[in-house]
């Protein structure tokens, strides 16, 4: 497990319509109707190198979402290339990459060492492993759930969270809507990286911009 791909990747030129979040590198284009996406998908998945790479196309009325990997972890140096030349056919279909709708979310179940229990989550939800801690849906239309230690520490035996990561540019705009709609700030230590949230009954949600806020290897 290294950083360097994804490090990389945010370092490269010509992948700007690109968001590097913990699922990978993601993009979504913006096209003005269902036919259009369909046609464009077509076309992305005719790019070299891209069959059988694990990419995850998903269609939809006004968009076409491409991920490259179903985890941050797994990027390489083909993906530079990969996403260059998905946004090159992007444009020649004249769809335009928008950052702001890539978003990840997912379920952190914490336990106690020992506890953590990743392959009931697995078989109960249906989901396929990518890491030794994660599991993850095979439409690629779930959350990723992954599985967190809990410190010995604290009294909890177990405990859930909601991780939602945006782009950097949209952390700060969810966050306001989160207030906005009720939501409470209980941990900004990490800001303007992450802020932990809460709603009105307590529970938590984190929103970060991990690791497309980061720059690229110095």
């Amino acid at each position: 497990m290294s950083e360097q791909g994804w490090q990389e990747f945010l370092a490269a030129d010509g992948v700007d319509d690109w968001v590097v979040l913990h699922g990978g590198a993601a993009a979504a284009f913006r096209v003005t109707s269902l036919v259009e996406a369909a046609r464009l998908a077509e076309a992305v998945a005719r790019v070299s190198g891209i069959e059988r790479a694990g990419v995850l196309l998903t269609v939809a009325d006004d968009r076409l979402t491409v991920r490259l990997t179903r985890d941050v972890w797994d990027l390489e140096r083909r993906h530079v290339e990969l996403a260059r030349a998905v946004s090159d056919v992007a444009r020649t279909h004249g769809a335009v990459g928008d950052r702001t709708a890539v978003q990840e979310i997912q379920l952190a179940v914490a336990a106690h060492a020992g506890l953590v229990d990743v392959g009931f989550w697995r078989a109960v939800l249906g989901y396929l492993p990518v890491a030794d801690d994660n599991a993850v849906d095979p439409l690629g239309h779930g959350s990723t759930v992954w599985m967190q230690d809990l410190d010995e520490a604290r009294p909890l035996r177990h405990a859930m969270h909601v991780d939602v990561t945006v782009a950097r540019e949209n952390i700060e705009p969810r966050l306001e809507a989160a207030l906005a709609a009720g939501g409470s700030i209980v941990d900004d230590s990490n800001a303007p990286a992450s802020w932990i949230l809460t709603d009105r009954a307590g529970n938590r949600v984190c929103i970060c911009a991990w690791p497309d806020g980061r720059t690229g290897p110095s």
